[in-house]
């Protein structure tokens, strides 16, 4: 092999290499401020879960319910109504955070010892006025059959609405969330709100596991029309949040610095090991 090629090529190749990691560490860099300087100044303001304790959801909002029919609140809740309502806000296409909370209320409801339809209702509402009923439908399908009840599908209502309906209902609750147009994805927080059978909100839980006690017992005051105290919990959000600092930067800014780090020594790597090779070539070629 020609030494004087073999060297080209070498310099070459590290040129393109050390060029190319730089730019993708700088770029990533310049997006991960720009990020972090738009989320901490804007998320922490616009996404929440405020505990607004025996404020009434206005009953004449109008939704879609999975199979396209207009229905509202009132369907579910009224003055003679007996049953109170779990009220979770998710949506439908959400990569993360929302499959957890359904998923650890699936959980919660086989071991509540209470039944949806003859002691409490179920409404999931979408917060994407994007998503349609048919989406809707086969969210539905996919969690009566994790249930493994479907004697509960009456009960469990998977709602779509506009985005008016959705804004006054989340502000009737105390939920905030927003929408990253960058990512597509919103940034919200994780829980569910327990409702009384007239439409009073009556107990919030947090996270994404819902404790089967705990919920059975406020389903059962709520069902009185009582309403419970505040919840002392650190609220789990979507979009990469971080609850000890209250800031959304942490996540990114520390991706990118392990990013940029591994990018270092990995062409501190290639170099070392390019740079032998080059020098047993050239011994090579002398002793020749």
């Amino acid at each position: 092999m020609n030494p004087t090629y073999t060297r080209t090529r070498f310099w070459r190749t590290l040129r393109r290499t050390a060029a190319s990691a730089l730019a993708a560490c700088g770029l990533a860099l310049a997006l991960s401020g720009e990020a972090r300087a738009q989320l901490v100044s804007e998320v922490p303001k616009k996404v929440g879960f405020d505990q607004l304790l025996d404020n009434q959801v206005p009953l004449d909002l109008q939704f879609r319910d999975e199979t396209g029919a207009a229905v509202r609140l009132s369907s579910y809740m009224s003055e003679d109504s007996k049953k109170p309502v779990v009220l979770l806000f998710v949506y439908y296409e959400c990569p993360m955070l929302c499959t957890q909370v359904l998923n650890g209320f699936v959980r919660a409801l086989r071991a509540l010892g209470l039944e949806p339809g003859k002691d409490f209702e179920i409404l999931t509402v979408s917060i994407n006025h994007r998503e349609a009923p048919e989406l809707a439908a086969k969210k539905k399908a996919n969690y009566i059959d994790l249930l493994g009840r479907p004697e509960a599908a009456p009960a469990w209502h998977f709602l779509t609405g506009d985005e008016p309906s959705i804004a006054a209902l989340a502000q009737a609750t105390g939920f905030r969330f927003m929408w990253d147009p960058e990512i597509e994805q919103y940034a919200h927080a994780g829980g569910l709100v327990v409702l009384t059978p007239k439409g009073r909100v009556s107990r919030y839980f947090f996270d994404v596991e819902f404790q089967p006690r705990d919920l059975r017992y406020s389903l059962i005051e709520a069902s009185g029309g009582a309403i419970g105290s505040l919840t002392d919990r650190v609220l789990l959000l979507c979009y990469h949040y971080d609850p000890t600092t209250g800031k959304y930067g942490i996540f990114i800014s520390n991706f990118i610095r392990l990013f940029c780090v591994l990018t270092v020594v990995g062409m501190g790597s290639y170099m070392f090991v390019m740079v032998r090779r080059e020098r047993r070539l050239t011994r090579a070629a002398a002793a020749s």
